[in-house]
């Protein structure tokens, strides 16, 4: 007899054994003959240092030509135990030995999730005072939702470990709430007495105070959604109605572990809104500015809460180049990948000394609040290029990540980014002087999958169980080598969740619920990956170990709509748009140098250039991404840069006067737009899908046009429009109605009811006041 073990057509199953799975051993004999008998004799060492003996005995299976196939199953295993085996058979011909085998019980794949918070600058910085110095209240309404209870959802699976990436000038804004007593608009809108208002200002609240996901936001709390109608009927709000529109604008952004009850934070105190949420109408100015103080407590322990779970090695915080800019760009835009069809580069903007400004003001600010310096950065976009490998090396940078696409464009033949070997490793980036630093890429399909798609699973746990299925499928079944493996997940930790269902808190915790008891897959942070933790027996992948990535590509996570395929930076640079507010950033900066003055002498001119250098206002230039926000945006950059020549005393170029975007009135629900000029744009905006039926005058032709998805990002705000116009002359009227497709929409609902609405054509636009609203 002849015995013979893991052949291509013996083999073990599964060849990588995890925690409480199984073996199955399959092993063939020759020739056939009766009266065989197989067996195993096996041991099992364990992380205690205890071990177990035994013997398991082989059952025949089927014969095939001269050979008989046999099978046996042992275990289940524990994560960490060592097993060894040795095959044994007897015949009439006498006893035989197959072997001794072994191997080692673990995870089959390393499992590296970043959840990115960032918000841009909205602050004026040459504002006299704090109160109102915010254009914007996303970064407020987002810290009470989403960046405390990000954190703090983890602290119930201390088997799940992740990273948060906070970016500088996200964290600076919170901190100018909570300790410095800034304000913004709608904030100072919230704390005035609504018998005070104005009347420009009772229409400002009423336009503005609606911006929240309808179906997730608005719909679920019975007097939010009475307010809502209200205000769509053009019916007259009475003063307690104004009372109760500004708490419940306020309530509704508040995380809903905070809605259900009290939360207790990391300085010893709790906050609450539950009390609140149970009244639901009749509320009192004391009541309002109640709830104020909670969202500056919950504002208070947004880098407490953070450095807690980072202190007990659960997660890593990881951070951005301070204000958020496309790192390349700064460094040379001529070196710009751009490969859309007409796309130029603008005249040369070349400050790398910008680009080191900005890495090292992050690494500042990081260790002034955590107590030691970060172990690595997710550039901006993740933006990435040789060129910028040495600026976060020299910085003590151990990693950085970006797309998968870029991994993809490397090199002088480019990486097979679909062998699952090739994408699930750390790579070793080398920079000038030989230093260099690790680079991870994201699988871009799984992070989309959680950004885009899982919002419309019926089942939460479905949804997560389809992460999990695709992960296994097609990195955990397929990689060799499984210590050494990882897949990335990088996405938004906070606009995804606005298009979830309760704020995405049952598919967050069914994903870490399933991700914490799944002995194929560990979850990991990227440092604990490179310096290895031994007591979750998580293996260390020094530097020198990883494969290096040759000539990395300069590129971002993203390829730029309408262009040729492959990631590129085309979405921040190379159209007209896009190169005026370059060509407006250099000319700015020069004039620093002309004037000769410095970052030390200076420093809130440079603050406001560096801010224009942030990488959002630039997205929304060009066609290639688009949304009713366009113009805000445009607005904030031109500020920004208006505040350099002001801070160094200087009166700012009339140039920075002119907008880059074209202004487009928008109608929605909460603001109508009673008419406009022939000349002017029209949007039509709703936060639902659904289709736009409308006509020019009432005698002219219906026409049906889809909603488009149209941004919203920075809200977390859904939104879709219709942009109509400029008119003939000749036009009095358009006239529409708007019809739901929210999968969520129950038929009656403050958006389904398809009435008529009507916008003259005249001489001269009717629009409300200005609206904080718009992004």
């Amino acid at each position: 007899m002849v015995i013979w073990h893991l052949t291509p057509d013996a083999p073990r199953v599964p060849f990588l054994v995890s925690g409480g799975q199984h073996a199955n051993l399959q092993f063939g004999t020759w020739p056939i003959e009766s009266g065989q008998r197989i067996w195993i004799d096996y041991r099992v060492l364990h992380q205690d240092g205890t071990k177990t003996t035994g013997q398991v005995a082989g059952t025949w299976n089927f014969n095939r030509e001269a050979n008989s196939f046999w099978y046996l199953n042992v275990g289940p295993f524990t994560d960490g135990d060592r097993v060894e085996y040795r095959l044994r058979g007897q015949s009439l011909a006498g006893p035989r030995d197959g072997g001794t085998f072994n191997f080692e019980v673990g995870p089959k794949l390393h499992l590296a999730i970043l959840w990115h918070q960032h918000q841009p600058l909205y602050k004026d910085l040459q504002a006299k005072r704090p109160q109102g110095a915010y254009r914007f209240p996303w970064v407020r309404l987002h810290a009470i939702r989403d960046y405390y209870a990000m954190a703090a959802m983890l602290e119930p699976y201390p088997d799940v470990h992740l990273t948060i990436n906070l970016t500088p000038v996200l964290l600076w804004q919170i901190e100018d709430y909570a300790e410095r007593d800034a304000t913004d608009q709608a904030l100072d809108l919230t704390l005035t007495a609504a018998a005070r208002l104005s009347a420009a200002q009772r229409e400002e609240l009423l336009s503005t105070f609606f911006e929240a996901d309808w179906h997730g936001q608005i719909y679920p709390w019975p007097r939010y959604r009475e307010l809502f109608a209200q205000r769509r009927d053009g019916k007259l709000f009475t003063t307690q109605d104004l009372t109760d529109l500004q708490m419940w604008f306020n309530l509704a952004w508040f995380a809903p572990e905070f809605q259900e009850g009290p939360v207790s934070l990391p300085d010893g105190g709790t906050a609450s809104v539950a009390d609140l949420i149970r009244q639901g109408r009749g509320f009192t100015m004391t009541q309002i500015e109640q709830m104020v103080g909670e969202q500056l407590t919950i504002m208070r322990n947004v880098v407490a809460i953070h450095r807690r779970l980072q202190d007990r090695g659960q997660i890593e915080v990881s951070t951005t180049p301070f204000y958020h800019p496309i790192l390349p760009l700064l460094v040379d835009t001529d070196q710009a990948t751009i490969d859309r069809d007409g796309a130029t580069h603008p005249t040369r903007f070349h400050r790398p000394e910008d680009a080191t400004v900005q890495v090292h003001q992050a690494v500042t600010f990081y260790l002034d609040r955590f107590g030691h310096p970060p172990a690595g950065m997710w550039p901006a976009e993740g933006a990435v290029g040789q060129p910028v490998v040495s600026l976060f090396a020299e910085a003590g940078m151990h990693w950085i990540a970006t797309d998968r696409g870029v991994l993809e464009r490397s090199g002088q033949y480019g990486y097979d980014v679909q062998n699952p070997n090739v994408l699930c490793q750390g790579y070793r980036a080398e920079g000038e002087a030989g230093r260099g630093l690790a680079v991870f890429f994201r699988d871009t399909r799984l992070s989309d999958k959680i950004g885009f798609q899982y919002q419309r699973y019926p089942d939460p746990r479905e949804a997560a169980m389809d992460f999990l299925r695709e992960l296994k499928e097609r990195f955990a079944w397929r990689v060799n080598d499984p210590p050494n493996r990882i897949v990335s997940i990088i996405l938004d930790g906070e606009n995804a969740w606005g298009a979830y269902p309760q704020q995405a808190r049952p598919f967050l915790h069914a994903l870490y619920a399933a991700l914490a008891g799944d002995p194929e897959i560990r979850t990991v942070t990227f440092r604990e990956y490179l310096e290895g933790n031994p007591a979750r027996r998580v293996p260390a992948h020094s530097l020198t170990a990883l494969p290096q990535v040759y000539d990395l590509f300069e590129a971002s996570w993203i390829d730029e709509n309408g262009s040729r395929s492959g990631n590129d930076l085309g979405t921040w640079i190379g159209e007209a748009e896009e190169n005026r507010a370059w060509d407006l950033l250099r000319e700015t900066r020069d004039w620093l140098d002309q004037v000769k003055t410095t970052p030390r002498r200076r420093v809130r001119a440079f603050d406001s250039l560096y801010a224009a250098e942030g990488s959002d206002w630039f997205w929304w230039f060009g066609e290639d991404q688009t949304s009713d926000s366009d113009a805000d945006f445009d607005d904030l950059f031109r500020q920004h840069l208006t505040n350099v020549y002001r801070a160094a005393d200087h009166t700012p170029p009339v140039t920075l006067r002119t907008s880059i975007v074209p202004h487009t009135l928008i109608w929605t629900f909460a603001r109508p737009i009673a008419s406009i000029r022939p000349e002017d744009q029209l949007t039509i905006r709703t936060n639902c899908a659904g289709q736009l039926l409308w006509r020019i005058d009432p005698d002219g032709p219906w026409r049906t046009d889809e909603m488009i998805p149209a941004g919203g990002v920075m809200a977390a705000v859904h939104r879709f429009g219709v942009t109509l116009g400029p008119f003939p002359a000749s036009v009095r009227a358009v006239e529409f109605q708007f019809q739901c497709a929210h999968p969520g929409c129950c038929g009656t609902d403050p958006c389904c009811r398809f009435e008529l609405r009507r916008i003259k054509v005249t001489g001269a636009s009717s629009v409300p006041g200005a609206a904080f609203g718009e992004i």
